[in-house]
């Protein structure tokens, strides 16, 4: 990962300006996963969208409450982040449970939050699976298509799905009409196929906020990251996501954001209200 004054000094004048559209894209949306650990909803000062916890592997209809009322008191897009139904793994543990229990878990989640939201005042605004299932359904069609008819069949969809570029997921949305948007990662590293390092990697997590900004402008101004081979990937997310369960996340928040938009950056969801 390059210093962050290098990746500065790297952008012609006119990237900056959005003078040149094919260098950076004008906005990008800064997300969070949120409602998952304590403390973690003092992100929704800094993100421009926040996916809710909504009783899989964290969150309960407190957390999503509270969650929900501080998104709106910062105008911030309230999204839901069903998972698993695994809070001792976090979620983040493959359980290889049939497509359709999965689907049935995902549309209860996202009913439970829809529920909270309503009361509240507000809708969901976009749909962004959590862990090892927001990696099956890149990967597994059928998982995809049969969670997303699941959503529809509850009158929860179309519902704007955000995950990784050539997920699954996506295409599934695309062939339903359903918004799609890809999602990029300021904390995490890359392998060079543009797949996300695995967690049990060494420096697969990036552990500073400096790291995590530089990393942020690279993807927003140059289009893309270096994996951690040094070589190349081309990413262009709609949207870029700070985990709010890292050690010093709200730190790290901050840091990415200051960099984006001293670099130019406007950030705005992705997401309509």
């Amino acid at each position: 990962m390059r210093p962050l004054n290098a990746l500065f000094d790297s952008v012609q004048p006119e990237a900056c300006s959005g003078q040149d559209e094919s260098v950076r894209p004008p906005t990008i949306d800064l997300n969070a996963d949120l409602g998952e650990v304590d403390g973690d909803l003092d992100l929704m000062a800094v993100v421009s969208s926040a996916n809710v916890a909504c009783g899989g592997h964290a969150g309960d209809t407190r957390s999503m409450a509270a969650a929900v009322e501080e998104a709106i008191a910062a105008g911030v897009r309230v999204g839901a982040h069903p998972s698993y139904p695994d809070r001792a793994g976090f979620g983040r543990v493959e359980l290889a449970l049939r497509s359709e229990e999965i689907a049935g878990v995902v549309a209860e989640q996202v009913a439970a939050l829809a529920a909270v939201a309503g009361a509240a005042g507000t809708t969901v605004s976009h749909l962004k699976l959590h862990g090892a299932l927001y990696h099956r359904a890149a990967d597994d069609a059928e998982c995809a298509e049969v969670i997303l008819q699941s959503l529809q069949d509850a009158g929860l969809g179309p519902l704007p799905v955000l995950a990784q570029p050539g997920a699954a997921m996506a295409a599934a949305a695309r062939r339903r009409g359903w918004p799609s948007f890809e999602e990029g990662f300021c904390d995490r590293a890359y392998r060079s196929d543009g797949s996300l390092a695995d967690r049990s990697e060494h420096g697969a997590v990036l552990a500073t906020p400096a790291a995590a900004a530089a990393q942020a402008v690279e993807i927003a101004v140059l289009g893309g990251v270096h994996a951690g081979d040094g070589s190349w990937v081309p990413l262009r997310p709609a949207s870029l996501c700070v985990h709010g369960d890292s050690p010093g996340a709200l730190q790290m928040a901050r840091a990415v954001r200051h960099a984006l938009e001293d670099a130019g950056v406007v950030i705005a969801p992705f997401s309509e209200p």
